[in-house]
């Protein structure tokens, strides 16, 4: 049996509204979730998905329930050792990549393991650099933000997320801001990863071409799982 990398148990995850009023966003939600596995979650606006993402990723705590992550629960962790789990442990793409826009290419992916300080500065820079030839990009290591086009910029944001061989990838929207050439190259490179190195990748999306060439898809309603389902080529198919 594969390895589990994510657990959630009985997630509830509500908001403040006011002194008197709140808002439950995710009612009882468990889920668990296999090394290797490339996920998809969909489901209409304000469904929960953004929510269920970050607090896989420790960027949201639940307001109650358990969350575990390679094993270890961090559901109390504190911020501090959280930050530190996760720019060891988890990689985040955004809708929007978020580069900095004095740096360039090679240094943008740098940062992360600047950070983390487990490499020398050559170290580094080799390790920036193979990451922006895998994500085919090895002409562009001197290029600003401003130099590259939308999916060139996500594709670096991509590199920078893989920069510390994160257990797990997080995606919010990563091809929301995106033509559907850049889309479709960004799709292949994730399950390229997912595929040939074996990359845990998490995906939240309102694209379904993008949902659909997931292994697994996640469809929630009203913070509740409505359905989840083993996917091949697009199609459902039958748990074994």
């Amino acid at each position: 049996m594969a390895d589990e990398i994510l657990r959630l148990e009985h997630i509830q995850r509500e908001l403040e509204l006011s002194r008197d009023v709140r808002q439950t966003i995710i009612p009882n939600l468990s889920l668990r979730i296999t090394a290797g596995e490339f996920v998809s979650i969909t489901g209409p606006s304000g469904s929960g998905k953004s929510t269920l993402l970050y607090i896989m990723g420790g960027l949201d705590k639940p307001s109650s329930g358990r969350v575990f992550l390679d094993g270890e629960d961090i559901t109390e962790t504190e911020e501090k050792e959280m930050t530190r789990i996760r720019n060891r442990k988890i990689g985040f793409i955004y809708q929007f990549h978020f580069l900095l826009p004095e740096f360039n290419a090679v240094e943008n992916v740098s940062m992360p393991m600047l950070i983390g300080g487990r490499l020398s500065r050559k170290e580094t820079r080799e390790r920036a650099m193979a990451l922006l030839d895998m994500v085919e990009l090895q002409d562009k290591y001197t290029n600003k933000p401003s130099q590259l086009s939308g999916g060139q910029q996500q594709r670096v944001a991509i590199a920078r997320a893989l920069a510390n061989e994160p257990k797990v990838l997080l995606g919010d929207e990563p091809t929301g801001n995106l033509d559907s050439r850049s889309a479709d190259k960004v799709y292949q490179l994730f399950e390229r990863l997912n595929r040939e190195l074996g990359q845990t990748v998490i995906v939240v999306t309102h694209d379904e071409e993008f949902a659909n060439r997931a292994g697994r898809r996640i469809h929630l309603v009203d913070g509740k799982i409505e359905s989840d389902r083993m996917l091949r080529d697009g199609r459902a198919v039958l748990s074994q």
